[in-house]
Formats: C-alpha cells, structure tokens, sequence
C-alpha cells in the first residue's frame, strides 16, 4: 500500500486519492505554523489507510490542532461550524446578513414582497450603491448535499414575478447564497441569467469562506471552548457571530459560565476573528 497517497472516501461517496498538499494549504489558513502543520501531516500520514474518510481526516486533523491552540482548529472547522447553525436556517440567513454589513451593505430579513401573482418572502434585501438586491438563502446542514439547478431556476422565477410587480427593475442584482456548493447545471443557468452565486467556494476571490477569513466574521459554533446547549442558547438570542460574544459577554453569566471559562471564550474569539476587525462596530 502507497502511504504517501492512498485512495479516500468523499462526503459525495467518490473515491479520489489523498493529496497532502491540499491539507497543507487548509491547516496554514488556520493560522498554524509551519513547524505545527508538518507534524500535524507526519502523524496523519502514519495513521492514513485506504478507504478512510475525509471525515475521518477531517476529525484527527481538528484534534490535533486543538492540542496546540483552540483558535487554530475553529478556523480549520468553519465549514462544519456554519454546518451547525441550522436545522431551520434562519441563523443562516441572519449570518450572511452580518457578512454582508461588514461588506458595507444595509440589510433587511424576511420582508413580504408583492409579485405579478404571488407574493414572496425574501431572505435578505441588501442595499448599496444606491442598488437593491434581492438574497435568497439554500441552507444544507448534512455534507455532500448541493445545489442543482432545480434552486436557482425556481429562485429566477420569484425574482422575475417580484420585478414584473414593479414595472421595471430596480438597480441591483439577485443573489442565490449556500453553504455547500453549486452544481455545474446550476452554475452556469445562474451565469445566464444573470442571478449573482456565492457559495463555499465560488466565486473565486470572493467566495463564502474568503468572504468570512477576511472579515473574521466567524460564527459562535465555531468555538471549541462552547457546549452544543450554550452555542443554541446564544443563536435564539440573535448572538451570530463571535464578535457580538465580545460586544455581550454578560451573556454567558446567563449560561452560569464560570469567570475562567468566560475569559477562555473572550480570549478565542477574540483570537479566532482577529481582534481588531472584532472590534470594529
């Protein structure tokens, strides 16, 4: 058996072979060092065999990073992280509406809008540059399920009726967001007709996950350091990112935090989203 590339198993089910360069590249963008993500591959290439998971992977690699610093294995865990503020979607929703005012858009939820025949509620209305754009939210929290073009052809559609309502479209764009990935039928109906898609990794420069690692705006969930209840008790509240933990610390006294575990929590959000851009308002 090869050591250095044995065959893995996708979430998908398809069966590719392991590059241990691209495991490299996700560990150094959790902000470990290179020293630590060397070791990290020497003890994982020794445990590798052929059939594992990329789950599998995925959990060894998260362990071992939180043996050196919590902060390190939230970054490498953001995909999992957005996994778990479902199962309604609605903190998703709420997520990508916080990205998008630090990206310098005014935003509104859920608004009711009148089309030619049917009324639709609209996840996210965004405003800038005196343009409107219309957001719709697809929301997966199980691996491997995608968007096919089945979402963003029934998404033109309300969007269509919404414009045919008001005469004549207002500057702006429509937008269809995931946290999972699109298909290449979806993804090149949206190219046609002009709908904007931003998923994990598209598009290229701007995608989901870049969006985020440059805002620092990471969700509660991916703190090492919370419990499943603690993390569910502060997204009932509103508490979406780690930054709004730093801005309402007073809440985990709410969760009977002791004052250690409290300054623990601070001090990995504030690591996790870099601080500085936490504490921007």
């Amino acid at each position: 058996m090869k050591k250095n590339s044995p065959d893995i198993i996708k979430s998908s089910g398809k069966r590719v072979k392991f590059s241990f360069s691209k495991l490299r590249r996700s560990l150094l963008k959790s902000g470990a060092t290179k020293a630590m993500v060397s070791h990290i591959i020497d003890e994982i290439r020794d445990e590798l065999y052929h059939g594992i998971s990329t789950k599998e992977v995925y959990n060894r690699a998260f362990a071992l990073l939180k043996d050196y610093k919590g902060a390190y294995a939230s970054r490498y865990g953001l995909k999992k992280a957005i996994y778990e503020l479902g199962p309604s979607g609605f903190p998703f929703e709420k997520y990508v509406a916080e990205i998008l005012s630090i990206q310098g858009y005014e935003n509104s939820l859920n608004e009711i809008l009148q089309g030619k025949c049917v009324s639709h509620e609209v996840d996210i209305i965004a405003y800038k540059d005196s343009k409107r754009h219309l957001i719709e939210c697809k929301f997966h929290n199980e691996e491997g399920r995608n968007c096919d073009v089945k979402i963003p052809l029934y998404i033109h559609s309300r969007f269509e009726d919404i414009y045919l309502n008001e005469h004549h479209k207002e500057p702006g764009q429509g937008w269809l967001v995931t946290n999972t990935r699109f298909t290449s039928d979806a993804i090149t109906y949206g190219n046609c007709v002009g709908i904007k898609l931003l998923s994990w990794d598209l598009p290229k420069g701007e995608s989901l996950k870049e969006l985020i690692d440059r805002s620092g705006a990471y969700p509660i969930t991916t703190s090492t350091l919370l419990s499943a209840e603690e993390k569910d008790f502060l997204l009932k509240r509103g508490v979406v990112l780690g930054r709004h933990v730093l801005e309402k610390p007073f809440l985990l006294d709410h969760q009977g935090i002791s004052e250690t575990r409290k300054n623990r929590i601070i001090s990995e959000f504030k690591m996790l989203c870099n601080t500085g851009k936490c504490d921007e308002k």
